[in-house]
């Protein structure tokens, strides 16, 4: 399955960030987005995941398709970290979590309440429901923020493993995870003046 993006604009707060967005990759690729902060990459991604609408264009497949991970790790404090796994496999449908605790070094800790991690043990953790997802595309936000050195190996390693079962990821960060992935800067997509949509209510922003 590959990911088609056609003629995408991107707002956020009533202003537009981006416009004609336009790529396409391929099972078993990776595309790496790049561009100064503040520019819409995490926008875009919001909107390739379907939690808010474009303004204008096409994502296929759609969110059904979809695996997000941003900034916050999707995590519930009061279960262990098996329960958390558990939770979303049951949620997606997805397999048996030993593959994912295992990928993520998470094993040892499987017993532990999600409440007494490490910020580098919840961010592993919130990474590690990629691979209960059964979903294809993974799409995801500067996901080694919090992570060591080994854990982002760890990280690489998962995205390398998930490509060559024929998936594919977008990943907007700022760290080199020696993957062999394409590059996007999307600075070329920012409007040439500022665009406020007129009919932008500021309440629900």
């Amino acid at each position: 399955m590959d990911l088609k993006v056609s003629d995408l604009s991107v707002a956020r707060g009533g202003r537009t960030l981006l416009e004609t967005v336009g790529f396409r990759v391929a099972a078993g690729r990776a595309l790496a987005l790049r561009g100064p902060n503040g520019i819409g990459k995490t926008s875009l991604l919001r909107v390739l995941a379907g939690l808010q609408p474009p303004r204008t264009g096409r994502v296929d497949p759609g969110p059904d398709a979809i695996a997000y991970a941003a900034h916050a790790d999707g995590i519930k404090p009061s279960l262990t970290v098996a329960e958390n796994l558990r939770f979303w496999a049951r949620v997606f449908g997805g397999p048996d979590i030993s593959t994912a605790l295992e990928a993520y070094a998470l094993a040892p800790l499987a017993s532990r309440p999600a409440a007494y991690l490490s910020a580098g043990q919840k961010r592993r953790l919130g990474l590690a429901r990629l691979l209960v997802t059964n979903r294809p595309v993974w799409v995801l936000d500067e996901p080694t923020v919090s992570l060591d050195r080994d854990a982002v190996a760890l990280f690489a390693e998962s995205v390398r493993q998930h490509l060559s079962q024929g998936g594919l990821a977008v990943i907007a960060t700022h760290v080199d995870l020696g993957l062999d992935a394409e590059t996007l800067d999307i600075t070329p997509f920012r409007p040439a003046r500022p665009r406020i949509d007129p009919g932008f209510d500021e309440a629900f922003a």
